[in-house]
């Protein structure tokens, strides 16, 4: 099967999140005169963050509500008399301005544009972060369409999201779109309940103990160049 459209995730896919979130994070916790280099401290929201996260794609709370929750809980925990709100704005802006860009990423979109595929990112997230940190990065102008969560009321692997980005791209040939994300939770089960195929990208070689099956599984971002070639032979 020849592909047309490549339906990319954002982060820890084509940006460094990680990097993102945690120098997003260490100005946050400066500004609340907390240590950021005190992994007690910064485990404590790491485990608060990720488990809100996990209900975000569960259905169980919107990301209007996360982005300020989580924070509301971690002051709880640490017993401090802060405005959640606050801080919350605080660390978005902050977030919002990060944008690094993994290895291999801007390589393969480069490929991808040259040999005459159509991108779009579908991707989880906050509006604000996702446009900002995608707006400020060399990738910008590759994609046709970004499509965020918060934008549309649904979550991968909810369908509605790759609904919705059908709409927004203007096609519904799934059997032309590639789905490619790191988390088989969200960017390979929400392909796969939509019908479209599945790239999953696996840089840790992470064992698979989930019994969600991609079409593909890839180590290296390069190495989708080779699929997709194969793909047009």
């Amino acid at each position: 099967m020849s592909y047309e459209w490549i339906l990319l995730d954002a982060d820890e896919t084509l940006f460094d999140f990680k990097m993102s979130e945690s120098l997003a994070l260490s100005s946050v916790l400066t500004s609340m005169k907390l240590d950021p280099m005190d992994k007690a401290i910064t485990d404590c929201y790491n485990r608060i963050n990720h488990g809100l996260w996990q209900e975000l794609e569960q259905g169980l709370i919107n990301s209007t509500e996360l982005r300020v929750e989580r924070f509301r809980r971690f002051c709880l925990e640490q017993g401090l008399n802060e405005d959640a709100g606050i801080i919350s704005d605080r660390y978005i802006e902050s977030l919002s301005e990060q944008a690094f860009v993994l290895a291999g990423a801007l390589d393969l979109c480069l490929y991808m544009k040259e040999n005459g595929y159509r991108m779009a990112i579908i991707t989880n997230g906050i509006k604000q972060v996702q446009f900002g940190r995608i707006g400020r990065s060399e990738l910008k102008d590759f994609f046709e369409a970004v499509i965020v969560s918060e934008d549309t009321g649904f979550q991968k692997p909810q369908p509605g999201i790759f609904e919705h980005a059908f709409s927004k791209i203007g096609s519904a040939e799934k059997e032309k779109m590639l789905m490619v994300g790191d988390s088989l939770t969200s960017d390979i089960q929400g392909g796969n309940n939509v019908g479209i195929d599945t790239c999953w990208y696996n840089p840790n070689r992470l064992p698979n103990t989930t019994g969600i099956v991609p079409t593909y599984e890839i180590h290296d971002l390069a190495e989708l160049k080779e699929i997709l070639e194969r793909s047009r032979a």
